[in-house]
């Protein structure tokens, strides 16, 4: 896959990740939700923290919640800045479309949720009770680097109380599929599958590609060094 229809795969999940997300934050209120089918329902919740609600402050109980927010969201810049520099090289290294493909979700993805949270807190006034205004004239709801990630899929395929014989949970209310994610989560969260479950191909394939390519070389350097 070329750098070119890298960059439009990742803008294309950007703009509709994006404009999901806008239209979610200015149109619900909060918990606010449309049941699409009966395993299939749109939920507008906010995320402040990590993947399912995680928050750092959650494991490093030393540092404030507006602290680990702001550790939280330079670790997720420092790793797409890694993921970008990744799939340019494995562009201009002539990697597995697999790798490139997978790489190129998983960087549209994290872009994405940290447009939420850089810039949310400053575009948006709160959800909480009332319909967000963009760019409102009293300031947002919180400061630069404070925003919280718009989520809204939610898949509830069933609900019910578990058997008493299952170990832990038996007897015990329990919904299936219980988190409620966007766009961005998708794309990373299909990158990274692929990369997992695709591994051979991702890897092992560029690695036989580039020893193609040597191979190739060297037999054109021979040929020219033996007319």
């Amino acid at each position: 896959m070329s750098l070119k229809k890298a960059s439009l795969l990742i803008v294309l999940i950007l703009l509709v990740d994006q404009v999901s997300k806008l239209y979610i934050k200015t149109h619900f209120v909060l918990t606010e939700r449309v049941e699409v089918f009966t395993w299939f329902q749109i939920l507008f919740v906010e995320n402040e923290g990590m993947a399912w609600g995680t928050k750092i402050s959650d494991f490093v109980t030393f540092i404030s919640d507006r602290t680990a927010k702001v550790c939280l969201t330079v670790f997720r810049i420092l790793a797409v800045i890694g993921i970008g520099y990744w799939l340019n090289l494995s562009i201009k290294s002539k990697s597995s479309k697999t790798l490139v493909f997978a790489l190129a979700l998983i960087l549209a993805g994290a872009l994405g949720n940290i447009i939420d949270s850089v810039f949310y807190g400053v575009l948006f006034d709160s959800s909480s009770g009332q319909v967000a205004s963009f760019l409102p004239d009293e300031g947002g709801y919180d400061a630069l680097f404070h925003g919280h990630v718009v989520d809204m899929l939610h898949f509830p395929m069933w609900s019910g109380v578990l058997p008493d014989w299952i170990p832990f949970y038996g007897g015990q209310y329990f919904t299936f599929f219980e988190p409620v994610f966007n766009v961005a989560d998708v794309a990373i969260s299909t990158g990274i599958g692929i990369l997992f479950f695709f591994n051979k191909r991702a890897f092992r394939k560029a690695e036989n590609e580039q020893k193609e390519t040597i191979k190739t070389d060297i037999s054109s350097l021979e040929s020219h060094s033996n007319p």
